[in-house]
């Protein structure tokens, strides 16, 4: 089983700051030079209902179906994740295109394959994700794919504003 090795807590202060500077990117034209290994994700405040925005690492994208798998690293009380819950009806914007898509939430089991993909894919990557996150890890499969059991993680699908 993965360790639980400190709580994390969404960035404050000069911390998020620097976490919302890749917004800025895609503000400007320039959220290309993030590649594709992240995304902007467009979406509705569940409280406000205004328009909002966060880059994300996509832990996988399916080019075939244009399905992008992200997770919510600082767990399921982020803002985005609780927006999307309410309303997964989201905009993503990858390199320098742009989909109306809708959000469907992975099962445990489903997040703990997903991981373990993402892990043989990216295993340094894999290692420094699990620190963030406050995890630690002995390295076997079985402890990957607890870790992304624990995870919520979402697969952002086509689809137009209507959910379709």
């Amino acid at each position: 089983m993965p360790e639980k090795i400190k709580d994390i807590k969404p960035p404050r202060g000069l911390a998020r700051f620097a976490f919302r500077l890749p917004i800025g990117l895609y503000r400007i034209g320039l959220g290309g030079l993030l590649g594709n290994r992240f995304l902007l994700l467009t979406h509705t405040g569940r409280k406000s209902g205004q328009a909002r925005k966060t880059v994300l690492e996509v832990v996988r994208r399916d080019k075939e179906t244009n399905t992008f798998i992200i997770a919510a690293g600082f767990g399921p009380k982020s803002d985005w994740y609780l927006n999307i819950r309410k309303n997964p009806r989201v905009t993503v914007q990858c390199e320098q295109k742009s989909w109306d898509m809708t959000a469907h939430f992975l099962t445990p089991e489903q997040s703990g394959e997903e991981m373990l993909d993402y892990a043989r894919r990216n295993p340094l990557a894999m290692r420094e994700l699990a620190g963030f996150m406050g995890y630690r890890l002995d390295g076997s499969e079985a402890d990957v794919r607890a870790l992304g059991q624990e995870l919520q993680m979402v697969a952002l699908k086509p689809g137009d504003k209507n959910g379709n």
